[in-house]
């Protein structure tokens, strides 16, 4: 069994710690935010800051995929959550027949288990606290790595050096940093080669505020969390003990909306939109957070089949981190950590060069699709809002996008494009599969080349509310 050192100790870290720790290996969790989990939902919302994650207070919603992970691999996490009050609601629930075809078996799948970021993170930090072969070091980052010999052009790592002075020995360093991985420079620092890197700017900004029931209800759900309209898009997300989020999400090009800063702006805005205004119906418990800059990033450490450096790995976002308004990041952070203790099972950490290729070509296979699939929507939905503000049609000849809007279009005209539309959201299928499926096609002809838009305001419309 190995001695591990994990740098981060987020929702992905945490995991990936109880894991290999469930394998048998001692894992150190270096995570340089120094407060420690809250105990409660309430002190985690309340109080519990975690300075490093910049996007800690913004709206979160874990997809079932997520729960579906934890629930097979972390059980005790899912009790945990339960008992910290987090949201179990599958979107059946309530549906009328008429689009749902009647509840079948195994739409349980799409059942959900969800919160605000501060109370599932909190959680999880409890039960990471009291693992087994887990000791997690708050207060203490990674400033460099150490090193004990290089073969061809690739140093081998041995474990980390900290930022307080001291150093953690390991035979494997796992990056589990977030957006903010500092692992590009670490591995500059020890004269590696440099990670091959796709970066830009996502190009959108979101505006979002947190809400709470009297009664410990959430609104009804009158369309999906995620909607399109004309030059945005809102997103309304349940989350636990009674509280829920509802965003703004736009183009940062898009400088008439940077006036929706103002909570009073931003009000009026979401008020306007027939499907999202009963969601304003609670108390608010946060002022309008703002996000922008947000990044697209990806990177690959084995470079022309040759790692960059051994005896370390990138996981989760150190590896490649998309715009969140999908929701799909934590679901492909724990796929990853699943992915890291099974690659560990077939390749020991002292065979560097052999566990650094397997891991690349492990994630190449396990979460590169969806990293690629959401990076192809972003795209297209950047492009299409920014035509929206300019006034003319969003044209485009991509088949992976034109198919997918026919899916979202006829999902509620037919239950069995219903569901296929719901496992791509949920991150349980992606649209390939979906439309490769017997008959799909065929639906998607017939029911799918209508388009009938959400009711709300035209674009000319929303610059009047916004001006007052």
């Amino acid at each position: 069994m190995a001695e591990i050192v994990i740098v981060g100790g987020g929702l992905t870290g945490q995991s990936a710690a109880m894991l290999l720790a469930g394998d048998g290996h001692h894992v150190t969790v270096l995570e340089r935010d120094a407060a420690e989990p809250a105990r409660t939902a309430a002190e985690a919302w309340a109080s519990w800051e975690r300075r490093g994650v910049n996007q800690f207070r913004m709206l979160h919603f874990f997809l079932p995929r997520f729960r579906q992970v934890i629930e097979a691999e972390l059980p005790e996490v899912a009790a945990e959550l339960d008992a910290f009050g987090a949201l179990r609601m599958n979107p059946f629930d309530g549906m009328p027949v008429s689009m749902s075809g009647g509840v079948r078996d195994d739409d349980a799948r799409f059942a959900v288990l969800t919160g605000r970021r501060p109370v599932v993170e909190a959680a999880v930090g409890q039960v990471a606290a009291r693992t087994s072969g887990v000791e997690v070091r708050r207060g203490v980052a990674a400033k460099g790595l150490l090193v004990d010999e290089v073969v061809d052009g690739a140093p081998h790592v041995v474990g980390v050096v900290t930022d307080d002075g001291n150093e953690a020995h390991a035979d494997l360093v796992v990056e589990a940093g977030g957006r903010r991985s500092a692992l590009p420079r670490l591995l500059a620092d020890i004269g590696a080669r440099p990670p091959v890197e796709e970066l830009d700017d996502s190009g959108f900004v979101y505006y979002g505020r947190h809400f709470r029931s009297a009664d410990g209800s959430v609104p009804p759900a009158f369309g999906p969390g995620h909607m399109p309209y004309d030059s945005v898009s809102t997103l309304t997300l349940p989350a636990d003990n009674g509280t829920w989020g509802v965003g703004l999400v736009t183009s940062a090009g898009d400088a008439a909306l940077r006036a929706a800063r103002d909570p009073d702006v931003w009000t009026r805005v979401i008020a306007s939109f027939p499907l999202v205004a009963h969601w304003l119906d609670g108390e608010p418990i946060s002022d309008i957070a703002v996000m922008a800059k947000i990044e697209d990033r990806h990177r690959a450490f084995v470079v022309d089949g040759v790692p960059v450096a051994t005896g370390v790995l990138p996981l989760g976002d150190s590896w490649a981190c998309t715009n969140p308004s999908v929701g799909r990041g934590a679901s492909i952070g724990v796929v990853h950590a699943c992915a890291l203790r099974d690659t560990l099972r077939r390749v020991p950490p002292t065979d560097g060069r052999e566990l650094a290729t397997a891991w690349h070509d492990a994630t190449t296979e396990t979460v590169e699709p969806w990293f690629r699939d959401t990076l192809t929507f972003d795209r297209h939905r950047l492009a299409e809002i920014d035509a929206q503000i300019a006034g003319v049609p969003y044209e485009t000849d991509d088949p992976s996008w034109l198919q997918g809007q026919a899916l979202a279009r006829a999902a509620g005209k037919d239950p069995e494009l219903l569901r296929g539309q719901l496992e791509i959201v949920c991150l349980l299928a992606r649209t390939t599969e979906v439309l490769a499926r017997p008959g799909i096609a065929a639906r998607l002809h017939e029911l799918g080349a209508s388009h009938e838009a959400l009711p709300g305001p035209t674009r000319a419309e929303l610059l009047s509310i916004v001006t007052g």
